[in-house]
């Protein structure tokens, strides 16, 4: 499988203009205008929607990164790898949940594994055997993940396997990337949040060994774990270097610091998650998303030693909470996902289907006449309208912005289900239609919008 694409290679002119029109220009931002008037026009019963639920929600959601603006688009049902709004029209699904939608909307082993939990019972209070399944099937395929304790989110995971670090070393620093986003209060992006968890993070630029290494030896003494994406996927699917993770690797272990790598993400890109792919293996691994086959999941787990101190029989245990975090439905759907739908060799099989597909649309990219790439590794990709390679979020300084949005109508326009941010995420029920379709969209958008772009460049000459 092959890692981040190659940045598309742009003329010097092409290069300038990238920097210089970053915001968007005048024409640009029209052809914005233009397409936020189409999409009203598209989604009456949406708009309609949203102002009742800003009645009694705030900004009509109680989930950011679905917010749209002008509004947001209400979803009404789904099948397969499309979802269909409020407003009649029915769209293949590429946003796919975030990651967390990877078997679709209707795969019948994970409805059977439901419906056979909906007839037996449920909130029941007590152990049940699918935890131990699924428990197993984590520890058989993840390297790093000896044992595992479930929780309800990726979040959840990420601040437990934070807080066991924390408990285990005694030391109370976190170091975390640039970029990195790790739930809800766990995030590091170029804007900082007000309600991050209020640990003592380290921030340390992504890709950069020498500046991280640099920061690792200031806060070697008080240093209880180093928290990781190997590839940051809220930032924009930018994969992080081998070399870059082995070093932290080497450097965690030779001084006794814990290395959490979050695949909440990352772990569909191979059988193993990427700790198997590049031959990795963390102290700690955080779960999440598609792995509970639809519903609330999420799972922190690792080495032994480290996992032990929830063990109840052991004196001075830590105890661990979360009335849904062995649910019946997360618990047997999780389990048939892994063990029948989304096994080593499925996997595979999508990943290297992602990999042509991001070569496929990095093609036409290449013959755009504005900068334009997609990042990304296997099944989930993302768009950046610069030329510069991406190796962290400091290379998106130049992106444009407005450029991404047009793209974002676009994709909507042609009946594609993508993210604002402009990830791409593919779903187990794609096939070549579903493909197809997507490389049209792109094509459709670069030669709509390349026309507009070399009018300005006319213009300016």
């Amino acid at each position: 499988m092959s890692g981040t694409a190659t940045a598309v290679t742009k003329s010097t002119q092409q290069t300038h203009q990238d920097k210089s029109d970053r915001a968007g220009s005048d024409a640009q931002n029209h052809a914005l205008e233009q397409a936020h008037e189409r999409y009203r026009n598209r989604n009456p019963l949406s708009l309609a929607q949203h102002q009742k639920a800003a009645k009694v929600m705030p900004g009509g959601n109680t989930r950011t990164v679905l917010f749209s603006d002008p509004f947001p688009i209400t979803l009404v049902c789904s099948q397969g790898c499309q979802v269909t709004s409020i407003d009649g029209d029915t769209y293949i699904d590429y946003l796919g949940e975030f990651t967390a939608g990877l078997y679709g909307h209707s795969d019948p082993v994970i409805r059977q594994a439901v419906v056979d939990a909906l007839d037996s019972g449920w909130v029941r209070g007590g152990h049940i055997p699918q935890e131990e399944t699924l428990a197993s099937l984590i520890c058989s395929r993840f390297p790093s993940v000896e044992m595992v304790r479930f929780t309800n989110s990726g979040t959840e995971a990420n601040l437990y396997a934070i807080s066991t670090a924390c408990a285990v070393t005694g030391r109370s620093k976190v170091m975390v990337f640039e970029g990195g986003y790790h739930g809800g209060v766990l995030m590091f992006g170029a804007t900082p949040s007000p309600i991050v968890a209020p640990y003592e993070f380290v921030r340390a630029p992504y890709n950069d060994w020498e500046g991280t290494e640099a920061l690792l030896r200031a806060n070697a003494d008080d240093l209880a774990c180093v928290l990781i994406e190997p590839m940051q996927g809220s930032a924009g699917c930018i994969v992080a270097e081998p070399a870059f993770l082995q070093a932290i690797r080497d450097w965690t272990t030779a001084n006794d610091v814990v290395l959490i790598f979050d695949e909440v993400m990352t772990s569909r890109l191979s059988g193993g998650g990427l700790q198997q792919l590049h031959g990795i293996t963390p102290d700690m691994t955080t779960l999440g998303k598609y792995i509970g086959g639809g519903f609330s999941f999420g799972a922190f787990g690792g080495r032994q030693d480290l996992m032990q101190i929830y063990d109840p029989l052991q004196p001075g245990y830590v105890a661990h909470a979360g009335t849904f975090n062995n649910n019946v439905f997360t618990m047997s759907a999780g389990a048939a996902g892994l063990s029948q739908v989304y096994t080593q060799e499925a996997a595979t099989a999508l990943n290297q289907r992602g990999d042509v597909l991001r070569t496929r649309l990095n093609r036409i990219a290449q013959n755009a006449p504005f900068p334009m790439q997609f990042t990304g590794i296997g099944s989930l990709m993302n768009v950046h309208m610069t030329s510069e390679p991406v190796r962290s979020i400091r290379d998106l300084t130049h992106s444009n912005a407005v450029l991404r949005d047009l793209f974002y109508f676009e994709l909507l326009e042609q009946n594609i289900w993508p993210t604002r941010r402009g990830m791409l995420n593919l779903s187990l029920p794609m096939g070549d239609t579903e493909f197809d379709a997507l490389a049209r969209a792109v094509q459709r958008f670069v030669d709509q919008y390349g026309r507009l772009f070399e009018g300005e460049l006319n213009a300016r000459k």
